[in-house]
């Protein structure tokens, strides 16, 4: 009896798996999760140079891929599942989804939409020739060849780069990335000049997340925006149409002049670019605070429901994540049953001191200046090895 030698996984399957031509990934989530799968996404596109590789995503995600064409080449909308809460499954859809899928003969499909409970069986359905991805940690695992069980602890971005290391894959960093094209630049400078904001002179504040539990309280974020002003800084609110009148709430306490709320006027690519010459960003752990990461614009995020380690972005010194620890995070709840105290007990206050240590005036560098040694005194002995015996 020949047992196999588990260090030589990469070696056993190279001969049989060849080089994929086309490769699936999927992963049908919101903006920032996609963005922490970017450097993953590179390692695949580096692994695979020549392949044809396809997002298997939500609608929204076709405009991701437009915007990172060089590491993905096609879109296909998932049309959700039961059981997953992204978004309402169009049951319909369905079973045109899997028929497209199994007929574009895939030869890789990699499943990097979490743990697997649910979603290794839809990737399993899509028919390619292997498939490859996490797989609960202590459920069954398809193949443990190919699949990863998922790792418990760790950030996002590294998660996803693991499954990637998992597959022989060539790393590429973790630093995130959010491409501009010219257009979205002008259309950021565009709203710079009509808004008379010079870069650095305003704070951005996104207000809004997809779920109610994930939403710090708008009057807590409107006692932040009155300190932001009485510092002399302009506030900018940001967010979608549907978080209009949480902007506007906040807006209406702010003194005339002091603000501009562009909530629902601007795609994601102008309002990142506008973004990029924040001084500041003061946020719900959403999409957006991953932009900045992104662009590097400092932020300080606050975290209500999620878990505010895995999303957290890697720099430290430049992006502060703000919670309130109670034993029911991370939480799935739409409205929280318990009077949502990750929240409420995450009081202003905490903030307010995190946003004037961050806007503090930038003190300019001083000159150290170090003492010149006398002209008088003797020179200095230098050290010399001893001299070697005969």
């Amino acid at each position: 009896m020949v047992v196999s030698d588990p260090g030589n996984v990469a070696d056993e399957l190279a001969p049989r798996r060849g080089t994929p031509r086309k490769v699936a990934l999927f992963r049908a989530l919101q903006l920032g999760d996609l963005l922490c799968a970017v450097p993953a996404l590179r390692a695949v596109r580096n692994g695979f140079p020549d392949a044809e590789i396809t997002l298997i995503g939500l609608p929204w995600a076709q405009d991701f891929v437009r915007r990172f064409a060089r590491l993905v080449d096609r879109f296909v909308e998932f049309p959700g599942f039961p059981g997953l809460p992204e978004r309402s499954p169009d049951i319909a859809a369905l079973p045109r989804f899997l028929t497209e899928a199994q007929a574009a003969h895939y030869d890789l499909a990699i499943q990097m939409h979490g743990r697997g409970d649910l979603t290794n069986s839809i990737v399993a359905a899509l028919g390619a020739a292997t498939t490859a991805g996490f797989c609960p940690p202590a459920g069954p695992c398809p193949d443990p060849l190919h699949f990863l069980r998922w790792p418990e602890s760790g950030t996002e971005i590294h998660r996803c780069i693991a499954l990637a290391d998992f597959l022989g894959l060539p790393r590429a960093g973790d630093r995130l990335e959010f491409p501009l094209d010219a257009d979205e630049i002008a259309q950021g400078a565009a709203l710079l000049a009509r808004h008379r904001l010079p870069p650095g002179s305003f704070v951005c504040v996104h207000p809004g997340a997809r779920l109610y539990t994930r939403r710090w309280p708008a009057e807590y974020f409107a006692v932040v925006a009155q300190d932001i002003v009485r510092r002399g800084f302009t506030v900018v609110l940001t967010g979608s149409g549907e978080e209009a009148l949480i902007t506007r709430r906040i807006g209406r306490v702010l003194p005339p002049g002091s603000v501009v709320d562009l909530a629902g006027q601007t795609a994601l690519g102008a309002f990142a670019a506008l973004l990029a010459h924040a001084r500041l960003l003061v946020c719900n752990d959403t999409g957006v605070s991953h932009v900045a990461a992104a662009l590097r614009v400092p932020s300080i995020v606050v975290c209500c429901g999620a878990d505010p380690h895995r999303f957290a972005p890697l720099d430290h010194a430049l992006h502060e994540v703000l919670h309130h620890a109670v034993a029911c995070r991370p939480c799935a709840h739409v409205h929280c049953p318990i009077g949502h105290p990750c929240a409420q007990k995450l009081t202003p206050d905490r903030v307010l001191a995190r946003v004037a240590a961050r806007l503090a005036p930038r003190r300019p560098a001083e000159l150290v200046r170090f003492p010149l040694p006398s002209r008088a005194a003797p020179p200095r002995q230098g050290w010399a090895p001893p001299p070697r015996s005969a």
